[in-house]
């Protein structure tokens, strides 16, 4: 995984690499969670699909990100970012 601010450069099974953008890393029950968007989304005017990876620490002591393979864990983590955005429109419009 390289980072370059907020750029990180995935490289998948077949060994080609994919840029996204790190909007926000989120806590939940003792592990985080990068929540990314691929860079060629962030300039399309259409809705952006963002990709959830778990940030685990591997034998050397390097944070890799991890796939949520478990239906359960990834729908948490999905109502947690829900509430964060829903908590960021009533900051941002206050009644």
């Amino acid at each position: 995984m390289a980072e370059e601010s907020n750029k990180i450069t995935l490289i998948d099974e077949d060994n080609v690499e994919h840029q996204f953008i790190l909007l926000n890393v989120v806590e939940m029950d003792g592990a985080k969670y990068a929540v990314m968007v691929p860079e060629e989304e962030m300039t399309e005017e259409e809705e952006q699909e963002a990709v959830i990876f778990r940030i685990e620490t591997d034998e050397n002591g390097e944070e890799v990100l991890v796939d949520i393979e478990d239906d359960e864990e990834f729908a948490k983590v999905c109502d947690l970012l829900d509430e964060l955005m829903a908590e960021d429109e009533d900051e941002e419009n206050p009644q």
